[in-house]
């Protein structure tokens, strides 16, 4: 039976979440999913609902959320120049093909095995952000057209699966392309827009008529929780984007390789019985 008078506790951590998550898009790029997904299945966890339709909630509900916070962010970043049209255009179309079938599988894949592939990529990529002395000015590298296909693919793919924006996968593949971080950062904004619409979609229908959902839901997204972030994230995208361009380039990469490292840690975590 669900309990509709959780629903204060559900709003209360969306609060929290949506602010810390918008400061994180901005800054960082990443669409705040990968804060406000472990924190709403959390959530999810005090209003009655099925723990096993609570993850599937939470990541649908933050691929809603991004829609809006990515248009923020990206909207910022291009202000200041950031946003790489030319990169936009070339790589949209093979990251939203693996936004497709990402969100498709996320359900049908078993859980376990993504956090635990997301979890090692991390890690990798925070040890690369924090250790390596990239150039001053760096250069982006030449890359194949296969190649840039198979990095947009993994990059939407993993990102629909996980319910995170472009920039937690985006930044640190374009970092080691070559391209400045700021860049990577104002592109991956954008990104973040086209991996979510499409995403968000797929999990509204594939949701639509289950039982046991969180009040206020529509397919596999949370109406409550959506509506609570979305404001805050936008508006705390913004403080995010204004720290991102007023900190030095070795401090932001810094920033985002920890923050990385973090992330791995808590998933890794999460595979402990």
């Amino acid at each position: 039976m669900i309990d509709i008078q959780m629903v204060p506790i559900l709003i209360g951590i969306a609060i929290v979440t949506g602010a810390f998550a918008g400061t994180l898009a901005g800054l960082l790029g990443v669409g705040g999913g990968i804060v406000i997904v472990p924190a709403l299945y959390f959530a999810l966890q005090f209003t009655g609902g099925d723990p096993a339709l609570s993850m599937q909630v939470a990541v649908g509900t933050s691929l809603a959320t991004i829609i809006v916070t990515a248009i923020s962010s990206s909207w910022g970043h291009f202000r200041r120049g950031a946003l790489d049209f030319a990169l936009l255009r070339r790589w949209a179309p093979f990251v939203l093909f693996g936004v497709v079938g990402g969100a498709f599988l996320g359900g049908a894949v078993n859980g376990k095995v993504l956090v635990a592939v997301f979890a090692c990529v991390a890690a990798i990529v925070a040890i690369d952000m924090v250790f390596r002395n990239p150039k001053s000015s760096p250069e982006p590298r030449s890359a194949s057209g296969p190649l840039w296909a198979l990095l947009g693919i993994l990059a939407g793919g993993i990102s629909a699966m996980m319910g995170i924006g472009g920039g937690t996968v985006g930044v640190p593949l374009l970092s080691i392309l070559g391209y400045d971080i700021r860049r990577a950062v104002g592109t991956s904004a954008a990104l973040g827009f086209i991996i979510a619409l499409p995403a968000c979609i797929i999990y509204i229908a594939t949701g639509l008529g289950r039982e046991g959902l969180p009040p206020f839901s529509l397919g596999y997204v949370n109406i409550v929780a959506a509506l609570v972030i979305i404001p805050l994230t936008t508006v705390f995208a913004q403080l995010g984007v204004r720290i991102a361009h007023s900190i030095s380039y070795r401090a932001l990469r810094l920033c985002f390789g920890f923050f990385l490292a973090i992330t791995a840690v808590r998933m890794f975590l999460d595979l402990v019985p």
